[in-house]
């Protein structure tokens, strides 16, 4: 049996919504490539992405450029 890719619709598994609030300008290199990693690339832009401990990681390292909110039923219908 093949498991589902992390972030499909109807997964099941807790989703992330990522939105850069900040410019990268300025910011090290590494924290750079930290948001490249996580989907972003321009500020107002957003990703869904899985809430998993090697995600929260990243987020850690750029508090300041993002900002993170937790959808709890990511593929189901809104209640």
């Amino acid at each position: 049996m093949r498991r589902k890719p992390p972030g499909r619709v109807g997964s099941g598994e807790p989703m992330l919504v990522v939105r850069q609030v900040r410019s990268a300008i300025g910011v090290p290199p590494k924290q750079r490539r930290i948001l490249r990693a996580l989907g972003l690339r321009r500020r107002g832009r957003a990703h869904r992405l899985p809430d998993r401990p090697e995600i929260r990681g990243m987020l850690a390292h750029v508090p300041h450029l993002v900002r993170i909110e937790r959808v709890d039923n990511p593929g189901g219908k809104a209640r």
